[in-house]
């Protein structure tokens, strides 16, 4: 578990859980989902002691639920966001370099439950789609996360070095109200939510090169002219491990976009500078919200690349399929007159003409000769035995 206090354009990490409301600025508590449910009390209550509000039932069962897909919901106290995350393990964000965070651990953690992982190739069974959950209060943000989730350390390490750049910088800074460093860091719980999400988003983004070159390394065998493919099994898993994860992006653009009317509901602010936080919300959520449009686009361009892929290469297939039977066809053609003519000259007839003569088998090769030499050139010039070119 960490906790952080962020105010007046600082960030700091605390030890133990707040006890009290902030003074300024907000609380961002975000632990694993393991320590969670063994600290559940203690976390209700630190929500009481700061913000007067507990989680209900319902959205505490939605935090440990590990199978849970993206949706938003919302109490008159405080906003719920469970936001199934995309991050390739091995390929997410770095881990914090700031030293190990402490922990607040009553009785051993109990295992966590494996991630929902996906079949295919191996960028997709790298894929971890485990769900992140958000309790956004006025003053309060708490975050439960996955037991390996490296975007809260690579966030929390942002965060405090950001914290650390703005006390180096206070004595060059505008006293001005306003003219801190306050656009680098969170303004609010629902800020923070909102550029933790935007992270989680941007690190499947960072995942489709990748993505792209295995199923373009596919592609290129299926067309290959004179190579067999016969690892479908494979590639249907991948078919299957990209439609399910079309739902789960429909399903974070659904939640993102609750969350954005939500916000479009709240009532007005009373000062300029309260506006221009909630001005930057509103466009950091449809940032958000376009980043995972992106990702639907990217996934489906993939499924029909790859369907448009399997239908070309049985459409090479029939090709050659054609191409074969069209030179067997003609080869048939050439000897049929021959066998016609060998099956003349072995009639059991006494008298044949050319039968008895010196030079009668002479004849019938040579005229068997030309008829095949003339058959030959005819389905040449025809272009019955040329070859169709590389496929």
């Amino acid at each position: 578990m960490r906790i952080f206090h962020i105010h007046q354009g600082n960030a700091t990490e605390l030890a133990a859980l707040p006890s009290q409301p902030p003074a300024a600025g907000f609380y961002w508590i975000s632990c694993t989902r393991a320590a969670f449910g063994e600290q559940l009390g203690l976390v209700q209550a630190a929500l009481q002691a700061t913000t007067g509000l507990q989680l209900v039932d319902l959205h505490v069962s939605d935090l440990l639920n590990a199978q849970l897909p993206s949706h938003y919901d919302y109490t008159s106290q405080y906003d719920l966001l469970v936001f199934r995350r995309l991050a390739a393990t091995g390929h997410g964000a770095a881990p914090s370099s700031s030293p190990p965070a402490p922990t607040h651990t009553a009785a051993p953690s109990a295992p966590a439950a494996p991630p929902e992982r996906m079949s295919g190739p191996p960028v997709l069974r790298r894929i971890d789609t485990s769900p992140v959950g958000f309790a956004v209060f006025d003053q309060v943000l708490l975050s439960v996360h996955p037991s390996d989730c490296a975007v809260r350390d690579a966030y929390a390490s942002r965060l405090l070095a950001a914290a650390r750049g703005d006390a180096r910088g206070d004595a060059q800074r505008d006293p001005r109200p306003g003219s801190s460093s306050l656009g680098r860091l969170p303004t609010s719980p629902a800020d923070l939510m909102m550029r933790v999400v935007n992270l989680i988003v941007d690190g499947y983004l960072d995942l489709r090169r990748e993505l792209s070159r295995q199923l373009d390394h596919w592609q290129a065998e299926l067309l290959k002219p004179r190579a067999r493919f016969a690892n479908w099994s494979a590639l249907l898993e991948a078919r299957l491990a990209l439609h399910q994860l079309d739902e789960i992006c429909e399903d974070q653009n659904t939640a993102v976009q609750d969350w954005i009317d939500a916000v479009e509901t709240w009532p007005e602010p009373e000062t300029p500078v309260l506006q221009r936080e909630l001005d930057l919300l509103k466009v950091r959520s449809r940032d958000v919200l376009e980043h995972i449009e992106r990702v639907v686009h990217h996934v489906r361009r993939l499924e029909q690349s790859t369907e448009t892929a399997v239908q070309m290469h049985f459409s090479v297939q029939s090709n050659r399929t054609n191409d074969i039977m069209r030179t067997l066809t003609a080869l048939t053609a050439v000897f049929l007159p021959l066998n016609l003519i060998a099956g003349i000259f072995g009639m059991n007839f006494e008298f044949i003409p050319l039968v008895h003569k010196q030079d009668g088998f002479w004849w019938a090769m040579g005229s068997m000769t030309v008829i095949a030499v003339g058959l030959i050139a005819l389905f040449w010039r025809k272009r019955y035995l040329a070859r169709t070119g590389q496929h």
